[in-house]
């Protein structure tokens, strides 16, 4: 049974789309009830061991006596796909070619 909240009740507005990298700074305003709702959520849903790793760590400290920081901060820069697409052309798709090494050719054993 799947007791984790739905995702737009998360105490962490887009919280699937937090880099791990923010985590930390983004969950320091939850309390430990907020951030258990996370290891659940995560737990259900994608259960990715370094994110696990990080809120169970913030929740262990919250338990020892660690407060909530504040306000949520909001100033994370967006992460997204590059606009236009990639970069890749014609010109870039193929390798160039690879002279075999100069003790003989790899793909002839016998020489």
């Amino acid at each position: 049974m799947n007791d984790s909240l739905p995702h737009n009740e998360l105490p962490l507005p887009e919280y699937d789309h937090v880099p791990i990298g923010h985590l930390p700074a983004r969950i320091s305003s939850l309390d430990s009830a907020q951030v258990q709702q996370l290891i659940d959520y995560e737990r259900a849903h994608g259960n990715r061991l370094p994110v696990v790793l990080v809120l169970e760590s913030r929740l262990d400290a919250l338990n020892n006596g660690a407060e909530p920081s504040g306000a949520l901060p909001t100033d994370f820069p967006e992460v997204s796909a590059p606009a236009g697409g990639s970069a890749v052309s014609p010109d870039t798709t193929t390798a160039p070619k690879i002279n075999p090494p100069s003790h003989g050719d790899p793909t002839n054993p016998a020489r």
